[in-house]
């Protein structure tokens, strides 16, 4: 049988391999058994057809008289049980053979041979009725020897009984393994159809369930926990997936905004050639913007965003960021003044712009008339502070500020995700910095970058 075919054969469940398992495993155990114990039954009963043997040679010996110089037969009263399949030498002379043998059958030579050869000793002669006879000397002065012989068949009757009896127990053995094996392991496995099931139904649900809430063995038990740690990072990931989108399509809504604008007001009227190139370079500028937010967003998620390095000018940056914000109408957004030499930080440009940009757009977004966004240094660092005259932030609210989705009131007809926070502490985490409230300051909300100095 080739292997394909074994292949299909092979059962398709695990319960079925089991099965299948332990049912070869009894069968070769009962293979061996069954092997072992006809051959000790074979072996006692060929040791009692010689006991019998040597009794009924021991019980003729005694009709042997061997004082004289000849031995010679002693007849005692109804000896023809004595003489039947029994053989008495002389020497090697044959005095005596069963009435029934021929005298040169085939039994009669086997007896002449055992009378010549060494004593005592059994031999079986072979043949369709298989038949066994031992040889036993009988002592005194005139050497003799007693032959005596007994059909096997009743005792290879019994031993092919005795292996039949067998077979069919151990055939029975086998079929009441393989059901009890099947219902045995069809129980153990019922907590995995149970898990199984489970999964199925989360799988369309999408919830927060876990395996590892139910009592199991402990082999399960530790095969939920991993499995538990498995969605934790499925889960995770997509979270992050769904955050990246949502911090991609907040961080791009600005630079679309401004290329829309210029298209709008581009085609209100016939413009000159000066105004036409002004209105491309707008928008060549928003979509630089785009690809930079773009390929920041995507390095930072891929755990790449500090191998982008600057140095980058913060007072720089943040006047390349002041220029590309479009302001609500009577709020004005102040960048302080530079510093005497290069205020450089750590981190490249990019990462920069979009750390501070969340904070910058919330300002501008609950500002009653000014932003101001104050660069210094702070120690070994840069300290970018970014502040509003707004309303500020509850105090309850405070603990939820950078919790991605979060917003303090949905509907004070305010635009924004919840999501500008959370980002702009993400981005300053990834380049070694940080970002958080400043609760100290009364007027408005006041926030602060830190980032690794150059």
């Amino acid at each position: 049988m080739t292997a394909p075919t074994l292949a299909r054969l092979r059962p398709l469940t695990l319960r079925g391999r089991l099965a299948l398992i332990a049912v070869s495993v009894a069968a070769l155990l009962m293979a061996v058994l069954i092997v072992a114990f006809n051959a000790i039954v074979r072996h006692q009963l060929d040791q009692r057809a010689d006991d019998h043997l040597r009794t009924r040679a021991a019980a003729v010996a005694s009709t042997v008289d061997t004082t004289g110089r000849k031995a010679r037969v002693v007849e005692v009263p109804n000896d023809d049980a004595l003489d039947s399949d029994v053989w008495i030498y002389a020497g090697t002379e044959r005095v005596e053979a069963p009435p029934a043998a021929a005298g040169d059958g085939p039994l009669t030579r086997v007896a002449d041979t055992l009378a010549a050869g060494p004593r005592p000793r059994c031999v079986t002669a072979a043949g369709r009725d298989p038949v066994r006879l031992c040889a036993l000397p009988v002592t005194g002065n005139a050497p003799a020897t007693v032959v005596t012989a007994v059909g096997l068949v009743p005792y290879r009757t019994s031993a092919d009984t005795v292996l039949h009896a067998t077979l069919a127990l151990g055939a029975a053995m086998l079929l009441l393994t393989y059901a009890l094996t099947r219902l045995a392991v069809r129980r153990a496995l019922r907590p995995v159809q149970v898990m199984t099931e489970q999964a199925a139904a989360w799988s369309g649900q999408g919830g927060d369930d876990r395996f590892g809430t139910t009592t199991r063995p402990a082999e399960l038990a530790a095969l939920a926990t991993s499995l538990d740690a498995l969605l934790d990072k499925i889960r995770a990931g997509l979270r992050h997936e769904q955050q990246l989108t949502r911090e991609l399509s907040h961080e791009l809504r600005n630079p679309l905004a401004r290329i829309v604008a210029e298209l709008d007001w581009w085609r209100t009227r016939p413009r000159s050639s000066a105004e036409t190139r002004s209105t491309h370079a707008v928008i060549e500028d928003a979509a630089s913007s785009m690809r930079t937010m773009c390929d920041t967003l995507l390095d930072e998620a891929q755990g790449a965003a500090a191998t982008h390095r600057g140095p980058a000018d913060v007072h720089a940056t943040l006047v390349r960021l002041a220029g590309r914000t479009s302001l609500p109408p009577a709020v004005d957004l102040r960048i302080a003044p530079a510093p005497g030499r290069v205020m450089a930080a750590a981190p490249a440009a990019a990462i920069v712009e979009r750390a501070v940009s969340p904070l910058v757009d919330n300002a501008l977004r609950y500002a009653h008339s000014r932003v101001t966004v104050v660069a210094r240094r702070g120690g070994e660092g840069v300290r970018i502070e970014v502040g509003d005259d707004g309303p500020g932030v509850p105090a309850a609210f405070a603990p939820e500020l950078f919790h991605p989705g979060r917003r303090a009131a949905p509907g004070d007809g305010h635009g924004g995700a919840g999501l500008g926070l959370s980002l702009a502490r993400r981005l300053a985490r990834s380049a070694g910095g940080d970002v958080h409230f400043d609760a100290s300051r009364p007027d408005g909300a006041h926030f602060v970058v830190t980032l690794p100095g150059a």
